[in-house]
């Protein structure tokens, strides 16, 4: 979808890699594994890419490492935009005729941003008439990588409606806090 906005398939690549692992760091060598592209054309793009200030560059020994600037200008629309392409958000928009009628799906940015939560607190937010056994099934499948529990729930539309008009904490605590809208939007959402 983005490639024609980027059209450099190494720096999408790269973009992708960093912004779906916001806390983790590489080398160069690291990235050429990763994203299976050619050194020269990995460097280049981490070099414009540092030099946009997207990336931030530490020499470490004989080591040159590459983090996100989350500093960055646009690093929140960013992390938002490539949080489409992550595996939680991929299965739910391959597999959403299935998932029955769905009016929203938000996503906290904490997942993205793979910050723990706390218990009364969920990564994802689905409203309308969901077949739950889908949506299990699609989350089970994403733990596995995520490392632990992706809290979710699932109501229905009324139910939402109801809940946000009379004030609920929980509810009201989810939308407070930033998110990514998968279905719907925003707007919407917080009517």
């Amino acid at each position: 979808m983005l490639k024609k906005l980027i059209p450099s398939k190494t720096r999408l690549k790269i973009l992708t890699l960093f912004f779906l692992h916001p806390n983790e760091n590489y080398y160069l060598r690291k990235v050429v594994r990763e994203i299976s592209e050619e050194v020269n054309a990995v460097k280049r793009e981490l070099d414009i890419l540092e030099g946009e200030k997207v990336l931030d560059k530490e020499r470490r020994l004989n080591k040159v490492f590459y983090t996100i600037n989350k500093n960055y200008m646009f690093y929140d629309e960013f992390l938002r935009i490539f949080s489409k392409f992550d595996n939680l958000s991929q299965l739910i928009f391959k597999n959403r005729s299935k998932l029955g009628k769905i009016k929203f799906i938000a996503l906290s940015t904490k997942y993205i941003k793979r910050l723990s939560i706390k218990e009364d607190e969920v990564y994802l937010l689905v409203v309308g008439i969901v077949v739950v056994p889908e949506i299990t099934s699609i989350v089970s499948e994403v733990e596995k990588e995520f490392g632990r529990e992706i809290n979710y729930t699932v109501m229905p539309d009324e139910e939402f409606a109801f809940r946000k008009k009379n004030n609920d904490p929980f509810v009201w605590k989810f939308l407070r806090q930033p998110k990514i809208m998968l279905v719907g939007s925003e707007d919407d959402l917080l009517k």
